[in-house]
């Protein structure tokens, strides 16, 4: 099962998700349901539910970059080691971070549809917390075709 800690410091959000946990856990369930990889172990992440100032605080402490982005991720395991755990049974893994900037997915609205939009960009911090990268073509397609097929799911 997967499930997350959603921490919440820029109170903006409760105008576009009233209940941004319950809202991200139900998805979870969603994914636990399709996705046979969840089904061995306890994985936890948690999902930083922020502003332009602080996600910018961060991208200059630990990636040295002082400027504002849409999301980090911060993956607790490498991807190899991560593989390993996944084959492991009744285990609990602790996936990472993710911090989300609510301002740049308002400039970035799909469709004018926030839902499909945040979903859109918590899906791929998922994504990078389960070892995906896209510094190639190829990386860039295989974590497409997760993130892809994640977003179909929780839909």
């Amino acid at each position: 099962m997967i499930k997350a800690d959603v921490l919440i410091t820029n109170k903006d959000w409760k105008k576009f998700i009233r209940s941004p946990h319950i809202y991200i856990n139900k998805k979870l369930k969603k994914i636990d349901k399709k996705i046979k990889l969840f089904n061995n172990n306890d994985y936890n992440f948690t999902l930083l539910l922020s502003g332009s100032l602080e996600v910018k605080k961060l991208n200059t402490k630990f990636r040295k970059k002082n400027k504002t982005t849409d999301i980090l991720s911060f993956p607790f395991h490498e991807k190899k080691p991560l593989i390993k755990l996944f084959k492991k049974k009744r285990r609990r893994i602790y996936l990472g971070d993710i911090a989300v900037n609510l301002n740049k997915i308002k400039k970035k609205l799909t469709n004018d549809n926030f839902y499909f939009s945040f979903d859109k960009i918590w899906i791929h911090g998922l994504a990078h917390l389960l070892g995906h990268r896209h510094k190639s073509n190829l990386d860039f397609s295989i974590m497409n075709k997760l993130e892809t097929k994640l977003l179909k799911i929780i839909k």
